[in-house]
């Protein structure tokens, strides 16, 4: 799998990264969306470098340009709740895509923090041969990814796979470089060393659900 860590190098990017971390401006739910969003339209631009393109003849009212267009047809699919503000940012780019939802939770049978990921509503066009790009934006311990892709199966073999998210822990992207195909690429802002007791990247920002759309019963 190759990674591709975005916050490396000196960009806006980080501007937004910050603004999403800190407690202060996160208590601003339409601005935490918006820079969620503004981070999907960042990682989307970058992953439009590695499609495929062909030549185009285009028609202007004074004559005609060759230019290079996308010719993959691309899937973007993300995880409800928190994936919404992030696809919109990639749709934002991508907006010929087609598109896939699921829901997918940390289930904790016992009250405890051992927990299980239950998938339960899916939407999904085929992705035969297609390139699939999968929007979750916290990978933590990467489970809920490998369960999403594991569901997604039945709808086809996608040609190549991209993963877009925000922020990553090392547990976690060490864990879905195992359970995902060689050619598969990771496009992330930022990527933090730990996870705490409970699988929350730390520092992270919290849970990104809750910060777009509120707390969850």
């Amino acid at each position: 799998m190759k990674v591709y860590h975005l916050s490396h190098q000196n960009s806006i990017l980080n501007k937004f990264l910050k603004e999403i971390r800190d407690q202060e401006i996160q208590k601003d739910a339409m601005r935490f969306r918006r820079n969620i969003e503004r981070i999907g339209e960042v990682l989307g631009y970058e992953l439009s470098k590695k499609l495929e393109f062909s030549s185009e003849e285009i028609v202007t009212s004074l004559g005609t340009k060759s230019t290079q267009t996308i010719s993959d047809e691309v899937v973007l699919c993300s995880i409800l709740r928190a994936g919404l503000p992030l696809h919109n940012g990639v749709l934002n780019y991508f907006d010929d895509a087609e598109n896939a939802f699921i829901s997918a939770y940390r289930y904790h049978p016992n009250n405890d923090e051992d927990f299980e990921i239950i998938v339960e509503y899916f939407a999904s066009p085929p992705i035969d041969n297609k390139t699939l790009i999968l929007i979750d934006p916290m990978l933590a311990t990467g489970r809920s990814l490998v369960s999403v892709y594991s569901a997604l199966k039945q709808y086809g073999k996608p040609k190549k796979i991209h993963i877009v998210s925000v922020i990553g822990s090392l547990d976690g992207i060490d864990y879905i470089k195992n359970h995902f195909p060689v050619h598969t690429s990771l496009w992330i802002a930022d990527i933090d060393r730990d996870l705490n007791e409970k699988g929350y990247i730390v520092p992270g920002l919290g849970d990104a659900g809750d910060l777009a759309f509120g707390q969850k019963m």
